[in-house]
């Protein structure tokens, strides 16, 4: 298990940063966005997650306000989207993740199965997460419409605050599976009570049921929805070439976490942590014997993350296998390199703006989108 510290590698020699936070690591200690390209394609508001249309070089991208929004981006072309869902925007609320299937790669082109997330208004001022599917149809060479699209999943149970939703959605390697992130919403203790789903990663089948063989399957209701638990607010998600699960989320003050995701692990929060709460209260820190499930890696001062992936291209020599991280707070693209089942930071990339997701294109380039109004799109490749 590795602490990483966000001091920059372009200010700090490697010499004080690796002996400032006990990293392990060989962190790159010139200014790293020099080595790579960056082009400025579009500008959107308020992004929050972008998804390629498998088999096509066209990126879906959620707006939080409630707008689906396409970019061809062989071409350039923009198109809006329609039949997006009615959200209940706010705070960290609104539209959220949207997902596609790989192996719908062949089928024909103007038709392919979408998954959106969104924060859902319930009763009174409660509000929680949901997970809906329908198809996106598309014109050739024109636009495109979500149609039939019904909830299939509902965060349990709604309540008040507009924060922590996480909904990213992932589908198991085999695509039987669909893994959802569920966030704490800001409640702290719900995330160590398995009776709802709040600070838990579920695992369903596609049709949003529970799949079998959850580790919790036989106590019924929301409980056999659950595959972990104890997590805070997880926005990202993505299998490894080993097929397995890994997730980062935000801790309080400090202590973001990269976590191998284990069927039936408990990842301690808010009863352990390696950051403390924002009014400077501690939160005992992981030890070997608490009985929780370790991060593979944990950052202090914090990346702030927004999303993940795992490259799996070969434009960026060297990267295969490696995690890369969007950060907001920290601004950055972080590279992360897994050993086993630790993990540790190998590079920074600051690209000058908060960064909430990423996806890899159909060639292995980055396509990584800032937050918030005016964000940028940004294609990222080897210079």
């Amino acid at each position: 298990m590795t602490m990483i510290s966000k001091l920059s590698p372009a200010i700090f020699p490697a010499s004080i940063l690796l002996a400032s936070c006990g990293a392990t690591a060989n962190v790159d200690t010139g200014p790293a966005a020099a080595d790579v390209a960056v082009e400025e394609v579009a500008t959107f508001e308020r992004p929050w997650a972008a998804a390629f249309v498998p088999g096509t070089e066209v990126l879906v991208i959620t707006l939080k306000a409630g707008e689906l929004r396409g970019i061809d981006t062989s071409t350039g072309r923009q198109f809006a989207i329609a039949g997006a869902p009615q959200v209940d925007f706010g705070g960290q609320g609104g539209l959220g993740d949207v997902a596609f299937l790989p192996s719908e790669a062949a089928q024909t082109v103007g038709s392919r199965t979408i998954y959106l997330s969104w924060a859902e208004a319930g009763e009174g001022d409660t509000r929680g997460a949901v997970v809906g599917r329908g198809t996106l149809n598309c014109v050739a060479g024109g636009d495109c419409a979500v149609e039939g699209l019904e909830v299939i999943w509902r965060q349990s149970p709604k309540v008040t605050g507009r924060g922590h939703y996480s909904h990213r959605i992932r589908f198991s390697p085999d695509e039987r599976y669909m893994f959802v992130a569920s966030g704490d919403r800001q409640k702290m203790q719900p995330a160590q009570d398995t009776t709802n789903t709040l600070g838990s990663i579920v695992r369903l089948n596609l049709d949003g049921t529970p799949a079998e063989g959850n580790p919790l399957a036989g106590e019924g209701g929301v409980t056999a929805q659950i595959w972990s638990w104890g997590h805070r607010n997880i926005l990202g998600m993505d299998w490894d070439a080993e097929g397995r699960l890994w997730e980062v989320e935000h801790g309080p003050a400090g202590g973001d976490e990269l976590n191998l995701v284990k069927p039936g692990a408990n990842y301690g929060w808010p009863e352990r942590s390696f950051g403390e709460h924002y009014n400077g209260d501690p939160i005992p820190d992981h030890t070997a014997d608490d009985g929780f499930a370790q991060p593979a890696a944990h950052w202090t001062p914090v990346i702030a993350p927004g999303d993940m992936i795992f490259y799996r291209g070969d434009m960026f020599g060297g990267w295969k296998g490696d995690a890369l991280i969007t950060g907001l707070g920290s601004e950055a693209l972080v590279r992360v390199e897994i050993d086993g089942e630790t993990a540790h930071e190998a590079a920074r990339f600051q690209l000058g703006g908060r960064l909430r997701s990423i996806d890899e294109g159909p060639d292995g380039a980055l396509w990584v989108l800032e937050d918030g109004e005016g964000a940028r799109l940004l294609k990222v490749t080897p210079k």
